[in-house]
């Protein structure tokens, strides 16, 4: 579990380091990033690959992601250098929830349940590096409403935590990841509607290719889900037909035969 923790920890502290240190449109692209590599540690580490379709689909949710960032792209170093370490941890710590779940045949709410303190315990390490001065956190005068709103935040990355870990548990790291860029595109589009927020034509652009990368990922998964569910019962059937062959194949002795070797 100590090797899911401390991912977890890099996980937090290199993608919020990398949206302080980034506009949110770079973060967004940087995040992108995370899903091939996912892809390139799945087939290289652990020798699984994924179909060519899947591959495909994520062509036009990346390329639609940084359409919809485009006007919102400015690059920094620190903010590279963060933002590419996010992802290398990301990618590794999104893999090792899936197969922790299956290893130890544990729900999602177990297996944080497992990882949260041993998480928190990092993170209170991490503190002075990533938020000084001290002097901020411990003379400022807390109000209840201050209290309110870190209690708020608490319960929101528990319900996110526990979304992450079920979501990737029933189906993958890469399908979380899609699913992710989708409300991405969605936050676009409700900026719009509620708060009248500009939308340019490069960013419509992306948001209808994010949706249809999604919407091809959906369909091209549920296909391969079926197919893969039907394979025991065509191979059942296979090889119930193969012994009825089998059978029919092998001749019968014969009644002369039997009494002449008699």
């Amino acid at each position: 579990m100590l090797p899911l923790s401390l991912t977890f920890c890099g996980f937090v502290v290199f993608t919020n380091l990398s949206l302080l240190y980034n506009t949110v449109g770079i973060y967004q692209v940087y995040k992108t990033l995370t899903m091939p590599l996912i892809v390139i540690i799945q087939y290289y580490v652990y020798d699984e690959n994924v179909s060519r379709k899947v591959k495909l689909c994520l062509v036009p949710i990346i390329s639609g992601v940084f359409l919809a960032s485009y006007y919102d792209l400015k690059f920094s170093k620190l903010g590279l250098m963060y933002a590419l370490l996010g992802v290398v941890i990301t990618s590794i710590y999104q893999i090792w929830v899936g197969k922790r779940q299956n290893e130890l045949k544990i729900t999602s709410a177990q297996l944080l349940l497992y990882q949260a303190p041993l998480s928190a315990f990092w993170l209170l390490l991490f503190i002075p590096f990533v938020e000084p001065p001290f002097e901020i956190l411990f003379n400022n005068q807390w109000s209840f409403q201050d209290f309110t709103f870190v209690f708020i935040s608490g319960l929101i990355a528990l319900f996110i935590n526990i979304t992450i870990f079920v979501i990737i548990g029933n189906t993958s790291p890469i399908t979380y990841n899609v699913f992710g860029q989708l409300k991405f595109a969605l936050t676009i589009v409700c900026g719009y509607v509620l708060f009248k927020d500009d939308v340019y034509a490069l960013q419509l652009l992306g948001i209808l290719l994010t949706f249809f990368g999604v919407a091809f990922y959906t369909i091209t998964k549920l296909r391969e889900t079926k197919r893969r569910d039907l394979l025991p019962l065509l191979q059942k059937k296979t090889n119930e037909s193969l012994k009825v062959i089998f059978k029919k194949s092998i001749p019968k002795q014969s009644h002369f035969s039997a009494s002449q070797h008699y």
